[in-house]
C-alpha cells in the first residue's frame, strides 16, 4: 500500500514536464546541477539521462515533492 507516497502514479516525464513547465529550463538546473538541465535541454534528453542515473532521478524526486505544493496554487 503506497497511499501516502506523492510519487505514486506519478511517471518520471510527468515530474519533469511539470517542473519544466514550473520552473523552466534555466532554474531548473540552478536547483539541480545536472548537464542535462544546463546544456541543449529538453524533457527527452533529460528523461533519458534521469531514467539512468539514480542520483540524478533521486534530486527530481525530492524537488518534486517539495514543489508539490506549489503547482496548484
Amino acid at each position: 500500500m503506497q497511499h501516502n507516497d506523492p510519487l505514486h502514479g506519478i511517471t518520471l516525464k510527468v515530474m519533469v514536464e511539470q517542473l519544466v513547465s514550473f520552473y523552466g529550463f534555466d532554474t531548473l538546473g540552478e536547483l539541480i546541477n545536472i548537464k542535462c538541465f544546463n546544456e541543449n535541454p529538453s524533457v527527452n534528453s533529460s528523461l533519458k539521462f534521469l531514467r539512468k542515473t539514480d542520483w540524478a532521478r533521486n534530486k527530481v524526486e525530492e524537488l518534486y515533492i517539495r514543489t508539490l505544493p506549489k503547482f496548484n496554487q
